[in-house]
C-alpha cells in the first residue's frame, strides 16, 4: 500500500542576465536549474520563469513576486552574483530576505572550489521571505548543476521546516 501522493512543489527560477535578457543570447542557466529540481523532486516540481536584466530593483520586484504572489516554496536565482559591477543580484536579495541563511553560501563556496578555484569569487547568498526559500546560484549551468547537487538535502529541509 502507497501513502499519498507528494504535493506539488512550486518553485521560481529567477535568470538575472543583460544579455539574455535582451535576447543576445540564450538562457541556459534556467534549464539547467529546471533540470537539476525535477531530478530533487521529480514530477511535483512546478515551474515560474522569469528573466531580469542585472538590475536590482528589477531583481527585488521579481523576487518578492516570486515569493508574495506566486507563492513559490523555493526560488532559484542564477547569476549576477560576481565581482563586477554589474553583479547585484546579492544586494537585490539581501533587500528582501527576512531571514539569512549563510551556510548555503559558504558550502557552496567551500565545496565548489577545488572543482573551480574561481568559486570563491561568488557572493552568492541564500535566505527566507515568509515561506520562501531564496537561493543564489552561479550563472553557468555546470554550476548550476553541481552547487544543486551540493545543496539538495538542506533544500529539502529547508522546505519541510517552512511548511510547518
Amino acid at each position: 500500500m502507497s501513502g499519498p501522493a507528494p504535493m506539488p512543489v512550486k518553485i521560481g527560477r529567477l535568470t538575472i542576465s543583460d544579455r539574455a535578457s535582451a535576447g543576445v543570447y540564450e538562457d541556459l542557466s534556467g534549464p539547467a536549474i529546471e533540470e537539476a529540481l525535477a531530478g530533487l523532486f521529480g514530477g511535483t516540481a512546478q515551474f515560474v520563469r522569469l528573466l531580469v536584466p542585472d538590475e536590482k530593483p528589477q531583481i527585488a520586484a521579481a523576487l518578492q513576486r516570486l515569493c508574495d504572489k506566486d507563492v513559490c516554496a523555493l526560488v532559484v536565482t542564477t547569476g549576477g552574483t560576481g565581482p563586477s559591477k554589474r553583479d547585484v543580484t546579492p544586494e537585490a536579495t539581501r533587500e528582501i530576505l527576512e531571514k539569512e541563511l549563510p551556510g548555503f553560501g559558504e558550502i557552496m563556496r567551500m565545496r565548489s572550489f577545488d572543482i573551480a578555484p574561481t568559486s570563491i569569487l561568488s557572493r552568492a547568498v541564500a535566505g527566507v521571505r515568509g515561506r520562501s526559500l531564496v537561493v543564489n546560484l552561479p550563472g553557468s549551468p555546470r554550476a548550476v548543476r553541481e552547487c544543486l547537487a551540493i545543496l539538495a538535502p538542506a533544500i529539502r529541509e529547508c522546505l519541510k521546516h517552512l511548511a510547518e
